[in-house]
């Protein structure tokens, strides 16, 4: 069978394939790293003191790509634009939030929940909108996905463009002299509790598990939504027909 539940074994072609996947993946984390002998700033740490060299701060490159950045465009990175702090954190909590209804739509599907999921939408009460090629609909449950999506989608930009007193906005308020959070590294200093530090590690998580998920389905012909199925051991599935 070709459900993913019954593939024990991958050609070996396509396990390599995997492997250089992940391999690529986890090497992105280097833009996070601190190198020991950092390239931008090479000629001057070596002709600093000994003393100096010691003590000068080693910069990742993230750092570098945010002063850099600023430094060309300052009238946008100012606003928080361009690679900074405040936009991996709303990349992460869109990415994490992307997982919730990832997980909901697996979970609907698997237990019924949408009504008539194969029933195609009907041409002349859904207009063309509904049509994938000619007179060919969409199904019902694909209709049902695709709306809740736009509506989670609405309600996401909602927060992040239109916030409440209470809630962090998308951009910085650079005209009341909010400035962007330092570069945070690798590894956030550990805090327990609900932290800034805590939110940035789930999102870069988050975001690490929709490249990696998506990369495999593409390499291995694989439904997103059977790979997130695979990944979770069916616990999202369980009981469903």
């Amino acid at each position: 069978s070709d459900h993913p539940k019954t593939r024990n074994l991958l050609p070996s072609h396509t396990t390599m394939k995997v492997a250089a996947v992940l391999a690529c993946t986890l090497a992105s984390a280097s833009a996070f790293t601190a190198p020991s002998a950092f390239a931008g700033r090479a000629l001057a740490t070596r002709s600093a003191p000994k003393a100096a060299r010691v003590a000068a701060p080693q910069m990742s490159v993230f750092t570098d790509a945010q002063e850099e950045f600023a430094a060309n465009y300052p009238q946008i990175a100012k606003y928080g634009w361009g690679p900074s702090t405040k936009a991996e954190r709303w990349n992460g909590r869109h990415a994490m939030f992307g997982w919730v209804v990832i997980i909901g739509t697996l979970y609907a599907q698997a237990h019924h929940l949408i009504p008539n999921p194969t029933q195609p939408l009907n041409l002349k009460e859904w207009g063309t909108l509904a049509t994938i090629s000619g007179k060919d609909t969409i199904s019902n449950e694909r209709a049902v996905i695709l709306i809740a999506h736009v509506h989670a989608l609405f309600v996401s930009l909602c927060s992040a463009w239109l916030p409440l007193n209470y809630m962090d906005s998308l951009l910085l308020d650079a005209d009341s002299g909010e400035v962007d959070e330092p570069a945070i590294g690798v590894f956030p200093k550990f805090q327990t509790g609900i932290t800034m530090g805590a939110e940035i590690l789930n999102g870069r998580m988050a975001m690490m598990g929709l490249i990696t998920a998506s990369g495999y389905s593409i390499i291995t012909g694989t439904p997103f939504l059977s790979t997130v199925d695979l990944w979770t051991g069916g616990l999202i599935t369980a009981g469903g027909n």
